[in-house]
């Protein structure tokens, strides 16, 4: 009858369309950070495998698991611990220092080394929540024929996927039930959501027939929480709901639209608004040009008539035989004349209108038509168009300075309508590529979650063309834009995360 069924629902899943339910980018991503956790028994010369489990890293130097995985380990005395990642060359020693059987839950020590560390979703789990479940099942080690010597070696890890039954949880301490196949193993490892996020511990399964579970708990984020402030770990979570990048792409392009529709309404109101201001301006320019005219021709009519009166007098005082009197009476009727003709002739014309025409001048601009930006921002997340996975949903302080010198350390330099920068930090295994537009004010940041193979190749690409602070001589530049141009060839085309910022002037207040 079990038989049966799983053949039934075998049928049944295979006449379903295929869809890419989980970024597999991220759930890889989430894998690098799972190790194997091996108890190995030594008597001084020789060592014999004692079992195994699995587990992740919660800092770069500490791995949760089960306590039952490492229990023995408080009894024997000739037990070690080895924690083998999946992913180098290097396995390290481990030790416990937390240990809580209440809630199944330990934490190792490594003694030396340093893990990719997990990411932690402490928000509410929906029921039906697609999940995938990574670790070490000892059956795929059985079936592969692996021995001592392969399992403590570096070794990629198994993932199996299942949806989440929040219906029920054990009566000893807060679980999740899941159907995602769990076996001998994955003890101790995650349980993580379509974005790689840590939902849980697995820690035991349901038993059918004798063989492995049909239905796996894992210990909940709660539990964990809590296991880990009392050890004094400070994890890394977020509450940012999960959604896949195909989503994010077409939120965006919705919104994208709406925001060009609403930009379009914008533009026609301001050009209404101008074309009215240019109304305006025009008929103040006309009546100021009419009343100039008038004065003008008004002032040339006095000007005329005295100089009628200058001229008739002159000739009057003339024929009198007075004619140094007739002469300066003359003289000042000519000079009248002459002023009243040219007043006349130089009265504005209707032609001026145009140049008299002023419109208030927009400050908010610069000289290329983006926001003067110099100085502090804040940029604050905008979710609707962000895809977040691992970071925090923080507002950033965002310091510019003309050149694209960005808070007064980082050289961004020209790329198109904005400015970029790739970003490749000393220690953690990721890849940022960070784009701030000054027109829209918006800055862009892509986060790659590369392995560790791709990862040794970017610092190396980084280590040969290293380029500190800022600077805007053309060596440097180029330098920073041949790295960038360098980097899209070995990441993949699809970032882990997209997060997109709004920028306005101000200063962040302290936390």
């Amino acid at each position: 009858m079990v038989v049966l069924f799983r053949l039934l629902l075998l049928l049944f899943a295979t006449a379903l369309p295929l869809t890419a339910r989980a970024e597999q980018q991220d759930i890889a991503a989430a894998a690098r950070g799972v190790v194997r956790v091996v108890l190995v028994a030594t008597n001084g010369n020789d060592a014999y495998f004692v079992g195994h489990g699995s587990g992740f890293a919660v800092a770069p130097d500490k791995i949760i698991t089960n306590a039952h995985v490492v229990e023995l380990t408080r009894e024997e005395k000739n037990l070690v611990i080895g924690v083998i990642p999946s992913e180098g060359t290097k396995t390290y020693g481990g030790r416990i220092i937390a240990f809580s059987p209440g809630n199944d839950l330990a934490l190792i020590q490594l003694e030396e080394g340093r893990l990719p560390v997990s990411t932690f979703y402490a928000g509410a789990v929906s029921d039906g929540q697609h999940v995938t479940a990574i670790g070490y099942p000892g059956t795929v080690d059985r079936a592969q024929g692996l021995g001592l010597r392969q399992m403590v070696e570096p070794l990629g890890t198994v993932k199996t996927t299942g949806t989440v039954s929040s219906g029920r949880s054990s009566r000893s301490f807060d679980t999740l039930l899941h159907t995602a196949p769990l076996a001998a193993g994955n003890s101790g490892g995650p349980l993580v959501d379509d974005c790689g996020r840590v939902l849980g511990v697995n820690s035991f399964g349901s038993v059918s027939d004798g063989n492995d579970a049909e239905f796996g708990f894992a210990v909940s984020w709660r539990e964990i929480a809590s296991f880990l402030r009392q050890a004094g770990v400070s994890s890394l979570h977020t509450v940012a709901p999960c959604r896949s990048m195909a989503e994010a792409d077409a939120a965006q392009a919705t919104l994208d639209q709406r925001e060009a529709q609403r930009t379009e309404q914008s533009e026609r109101s301001r050009n209404d608004a101008r074309e009215a201001a240019m109304d305006k301006a025009r008929d103040t320019a006309e009546r100021e040009v009419i009343s100039a005219r008038e004065n003008a021709m008004a002032g040339a009519a006095v000007l005329l008539a005295l100089s009628v009166l200058g001229l008739g007098a002159g000739g009057l005082f003339y024929s009198q035989g007075r004619e140094r009197r007739a002469t300066w009476f003359l003289a000042g009727g000519g000079i009248l004349l002459l002023a009243a003709l040219g007043l006349f002739l130089l009265r504005p014309s209707f032609s001026t209108i145009d140049e008299r025409i002023r419109l208030p001048e927009d400050r908010s601009v610069t000289g290329n038509g983006a926001y003067a930006w110099a100085g502090d921002n804040i940029c604050r997340i905008d979710l609707d168009r962000s895809r977040i996975t691992v970071s925090q949903p923080n507002d950033l302080a965002f310091n510019w300075a003309e050149g694209g010198c960005v808070d007064g350390a980082t050289q961004y330099v020209s790329s198109g309508t904005g400015w970029q920068r790739a970003s490749i930090p000393g220690e953690g295994n990721y890849v940022t590529l960070s784009r701030f537009e000054p027109a829209t004010g918006t800055l862009s940041v892509q986060r790659w979650l590369p392995d560790i193979d791709t990862m040794a190749k970017v610092r190396a690409l980084a280590g040969k063309r290293e380029v500190k602070g800022c600077g805007s001589d053309a060596g440097r530049l180029a330098s920073i834009a041949s790295i960038q141009t360098d980097l899209r060839t070995i990441l993949p085309a699809q970032a882990n995360e997209r997060l997109v910022y709004h920028c306005q002037k101000g200063r962040l207040s302290p936390p």
